[in-house]
This record gives C-alpha cells, structure tokens and sequence, in this order.
C-alpha cells in the first residue's frame, strides 16, 4: 500500500461520515457536490469532507480504490454508499437519515 491509498484508508477510518466533493461544503464547485451536501446537512449530523480538487492523487485514486469513477462519493464508516443520484434518492425515501443516524451508532468507524 503507497502512501496515497493510506492515506485515502486513514481518511475512511477516522469519520463516520465522510464525503468526497469537488470543493467544500460552503462553497461546492459543481452542481452534484452542492446536491450531495444539501442532503447531508438536512440529516443534521457533524461530516467530514475531502476537496478533490485540493489533492489530484487522492482524486484518482479513490476512484480505482472505490471502483465508482464519478464524484461526490459519501462513505458511511468506511463503506461507500454511492454518488449524488444515489445521495438524493436516499433523501427523498427518508433512508439516507437512517442511514447516518445508524452510522452514529455503531461505536466504532471503518
């Protein structure tokens, strides 16, 4: 293991709940990044995030790490739940609130 897929592992293991987006939650830097925080600050719940575009190594290989080739990617205790589409459709069934109000308790992460 390189030190940029440690460090990816690293970022999964310290966060319940942790999002990979282009840009920061204040101020996303594409439409699906802005989507995917919106949902996940309508659950009411602390998350981490990662700005892709701070860090190309890590954009790229969290791609090949995850096989999902698209961005935002949400991680709920180190397990990927998927991209904006799948984000916002777990808004609208109410199941991405359960999703992380269960991610806060288990008591551990990853």
């Amino acid at each position: 293991m390189d030190q940029i897929e440690k460090q990816i592992r690293d970022q999964l293991a310290s966060h319940k709940v942790l999002i990979y987006i282009k840009g920061t939650p204040d101020m996303p830097m594409c439409g699906f990044s802005a989507r995917s925080v919106q949902a996940l600050k309508s659950c009411g719940k602390e998350f981490a995030f990662v700005n892709i575009l701070e860090n190309p190594e890590v954009r790229e290989r969290l791609k090949v790490i995850s096989n999902w080739p698209t961005y935002p990617q949400l991680y709920l205790n180190g397990e990927l739940i998927g991209g904006c589409d799948i984000i916002t459709e777990l808004q609208t069934t109410g199941e991405l609130q359960q999703l992380i109000d269960q991610a806060f308790q288990n008591k551990s992460v990853g």
